[in-house]
């Protein structure tokens, strides 16, 4: 039987219901994404290293951003599937979903810390470390591999929450968790005198209390998709349901990895230090972009899975219209801001002159096509609502993997380090033309009757 939570994913007012559960997901989000702009923040104002300090730490972003990417591939897999089956009523196969996706993450966790751990300093190396920045790089990751599986629960979890129409507690978890970071990070970094490791340190408190949070409230009464200790099991038919689900996002997150390592190579092989620095800047305002983006599909996304479970298809096409709308509005007016100031931008995270006068030169370059990005990041999500696993790995692998690694590999032999700049708005622009494209061809082939039944 349906909760009154439920049901009024199914009939309240489309605005009223977007408004509700995406603010609480968007807030949550650019909350998360302080955990490590803060950190960097704080990390580049270090007195005398700061500089060599934040593009130590950005070279971790590969691995970190990897790390993410798993957590994602549970969470963004599972909730949708859970949210459908608790669209048909089926509360009990949704929990089973819930509890195979956290046998997957303590799985993963295992795993990556193992991994990082063994080649951590051949990693970086690899990323584009110099014999001047590995030493923070090391000191940053060899702390934070220890709260991996606060990482996985923390972000894994969080969706699941939200699949249930519970935004709010979902994004409780994100601000006490960054809350804590914010106020610990300088106590560790200046005031103890740990420096990066300081950081580190204090991203681990962080995310270890946010996942004992998520934990918490998912095994409690008070939430309707329960995490029973009957049900932490694996399932393998489950488990690959998830995973064909959740390769999308996952690839979305690990090719941000890919993409980390390449750039941060082409730019220490063609221009330096500096120019890796300015990278890691870029990245950061990426993430911040990025943020409510991602927030505002997320709180969206588990409604359009309900209905579209319910059958309530026109109910379905109100949403995804509204969702693809605000994430092309959202994505081109914060995009705008950074063309046109990139230096405050940049002053946020350096005071090095020459690093804040580079990142004003490539920034508006660099960020172009994320003008239009926002069309992709409203249809992608909608796709992988209805458990359109295909489409939404094509699409995801398009804009990365297909076209930004060549790209960046070709482009710098024309255009020096530019090219490697260039690389990111040509990508961008195609991947977003050719969503548009595959949304437009297959739309009305899935909100049908038919199709929904194949889904099991």
């Amino acid at each position: 039987m349906k909760t009154e939570r439920e049901e009024k994913m199914g009939t309240e007012k489309i605005s009223k219901l977007m408004i509700g559960m995406a603010i609480p997901s968007v807030i949550a989000q650019i909350i998360n994404i302080l955990y490590s702009i803060v950190d960097r923040i704080y990390i580049g104002h270090i007195p005398g290293v700061g500089a060599a300090a934040l593009t130590g730490v950005g070279l971790t972003f590969p691995i970190i951003t990897l790390i993410s990417a798993f957590s994602a591939f549970v969470g963004m897999g599972g909730a949708p599937l859970a949210a459908i089956w608790l669209g048909k009523g089926d509360r009990e196969h949704a929990e089973k979903i819930l509890g195979s996706g956290t046998c997957l993450l303590i799985l993963f966790s295992g795993v990556l810390m193992i991994l990082f751990y063994a080649f951590q300093r051949p990693f970086l190396y690899m990323f584009g470390a110099s014999d001047a920045t590995i030493g923070y790089a090391v000191d940053y990751l060899a702390i934070y591999l220890a709260g991996t599986l606060f990482v996985e629960l923390a972000l894994g979890l969080n969706p699941f929450i939200i699949s249930q129409g519970r935004s709010r507690v979902a994004m409780l978890s994100i601000v006490i968790g960054a809350a804590i970071n914010i106020i610990l990070d300088p106590v560790f970094i200046f005031a103890f005198g740990w420096g990066v490791r300081g950081a580190a340190v204090a991203t681990v408190i962080s995310q270890a209390v946010s996942a004992a949070w998520n934990v918490g409230f998912l095994m409690g009464k008070g939430s309707s998709l329960r995490l029973l200790g009957s049900r932490i099991r694996p399932d393998v038919r489950i488990m690959s349901q998830i995973c064909s689900l959740g390769i999308s996002p996952f690839i979305m997150r690990s090719t941000e990895s890919l993409i980390s390592i390449v750039l941060n190579r082409g730019l220490q092989m063609y221009g330096g230090d500096l120019y890796v620095g300015s990278l890691t800047i870029m990245q950061s305002v990426l993430q911040l972009f990025s943020a409510p983006l991602s927030g505002f599909t997320q709180g969206v996304q588990p409604i359009i899975s309900f209905n579209y479970g319910a059958g309530n298809f026109e109910r379905v096409k109100k949403l995804y219209r509204s969702m693809i709308t605000v994430s092309f509005l959202i994505s081109f007016g914060t995009t705008m801001t950074a063309m046109f100031f990139p230096k405050a931008y940049a002053s946020l995270f350096t005071n090095d002159v020459q690093l804040v006068e580079l990142v004003g030169e490539v920034m508006p370059v660099f960020l172009f096509g994320m003008l239009f990005f926002g069309l992709q990041n409203g249809i992608q999500p909608t796709f992988l609502a209805l458990g359109q696993a295909k489409i939404s790995l094509f699409i995801a692998m398009l804009r990365k993997v297909i076209l930004l690694v060549p790209l960046a590999l070709i482009l710098p032999h024309f255009f020096g380090v530019m090219g490697i700049y260039y690389a990111e708005p040509v990508s961008d622009l195609i991947s977003a033309a050719t969503a548009c494209t595959l949304f437009a061809w297959n739309i009305n082939k899935i909100l049908s009757k038919e199709y929904l039944a194949k889904i099991e």
